[in-house]
């Protein structure tokens, strides 16, 4: 999972900014997904991912996942799966984000189900970049003159040498492409570069998306070098929309990052799937995804088994994946109350072309993507008033944001 990652970064969704050779080829050799939706920051993101859960159920506070949550690793270890994390933690909370939360505290990876890690920001921050500061079982260790993003796939990259015989889980939230944009180890500029500048320029975004790409391409390429490309479902998304300061070329016009807020610009995220002799090469998927979907299809990919619909608000695309038949989505809710930074808390209800809100305001995306012109008293068409009350029912049955 990228992190600040929007739709329009891939070539395979018809952006042209930037070099992502790997990521469009494992698109064309698997399942791309046009409709995937995340909310609009980080930890909402994450908890929803790792839960499976809307973030009214489970959301105690930014950068805090509540320990009383079961994630898709305690699920999976369960199950006899081996588990590892490695990228971005910044789940347990620092002392302001837990005052923020009431003086609630978060979760170590081990609590959510890990068996083992190499991760930025668990209780120590450092830089995420070049000299990292990870932490792993055995403690935290600062790397000179390394890069963060190399050392988490070279751990990953061991994991699966030593499990390669065992059912094993690898859940990669990526610390790439979030800001500070500095220069990779590609970039000449790399050795002499002194992170404890506070350089964050965004000609740099271009260069770590292509570094992210490569790192796509290593991890696939060591599933296709243990054999087990048949046996191993690889999926990539993005966390949320791309940083605000950062504007790409999609589709022959520019198109600026919206994260934080609520805009197509935001929440509508990459999503690319690959199994090699099980899911069709070169499938385009038009069906609606969201965060909460991911728990439930790799529960049933992992074990063939359903997850009780009282313990998550996903559906399952596994069937999806194979070619079976499922029941797509009909809308996507989503729950926003970031509680950080200067974040408005909005409650929706959305599918591809429609999109309400919980004040009312009702928008066309095929028509208004940026969600100017709102069409709150124009509801005449039959099939519009449709889908505005379906809308209408969906958000009722939530509670209301206070």
């Amino acid at each position: 999972m990228a992190d600040d990652l929007g739709f329009e970064t891939l070539g395979a969704y018809k952006g042209s900014s930037y070099e992502t050779p790997n990521l469009d080829q494992l698109a064309r050799d698997g399942m791309k997904f046009n409709h995937c939706y995340s909310t609009p920051l980080c930890t909402p993101s994450r908890v929803q991912l790792m839960t499976g859960k809307y973030n009214h159920r489970n959301y105690i506070g930014f950068g805090l996942l509540d320990p009383n949550e079961k994630t898709f690793a305690n699920y999976l270890k369960e199950r006899g799966y081996k588990t590892f994390i490695a990228g971005k933690w910044q789940l347990l909370g620092n002392a302001h984000q837990q005052k923020l939360a009431g003086n609630r505290k978060g979760t170590t990876p081990e609590k959510a189900g890990f068996d083992d890690f190499c991760l930025w920001q668990i209780d120590q921050r450092g830089f995420r970049y070049k000299n990292p500061t990870l932490s792993s079982k055995v403690g935290s260790i600062k790397y000179e003159e390394k890069y963060g993003p190399d050392i988490f796939v070279d751990r990953i990259a061991s994991f699966m040498d030593e499990n390669k015989e065992n059912p094993f889980f690898i859940y990669y939230p990526m610390v790439l492409t979030h800001d500070p944009f500095v220069p990779t180890p590609d970039n000449e500029q790399f050795k002499s570069f002194d992170p404890t500048t506070k350089i964050n320029d965004t000609a740099y975004f271009g260069e770590m998306v292509h570094y992210m790409d490569k790192l796509v391409g290593r991890i696939r390429k060591k599933v296709e070098d243990l054999g087990i490309q048949n046996n191993t479902l690889l999926l990539f998304v993005g966390d949320n929309g791309t940083d605000r300061d950062v504007t790409s070329i999609k589709d022959g016009a520019s198109l600026k990052g919206n994260k934080g807020y609520t805009t197509a610009a935001d929440t509508h995220v990459p999503l690319i799937a690959f199994w090699d002799g099980k899911i069709k090469k070169g499938s385009i998927n038009d069906n609606l995804i969201d965060f909460t979907d991911f728990l439930p299809t790799i529960l049933e990919t992992a074990t063939q088994s359903k997850l009780d619909s009282l313990l998550t608000d996903g559906h399952s695309f596994y069937q999806q994946l194979i070619g079976g038949k499922s029941e797509a989505r009909k809308w996507i809710f989503c729950h926003y109350e970031p509680r950080w930074g200067n974040f408005v808390p909005r409650r929706y209800v959305q599918n591809a072309k429609w999109k309400l809100y919980e004040n009312g305001d009702f928008y066309n995306l095929e028509n208004d993507l940026e969600e100017q012109n709102p069409l709150n008293n124009d509801l005449q068409a039959d099939a519009v008033k449709g889908i505005h009350k379906q809308f209408q029912k969906v958000l009722a049955k939530y509670p209301r944001l206070q």
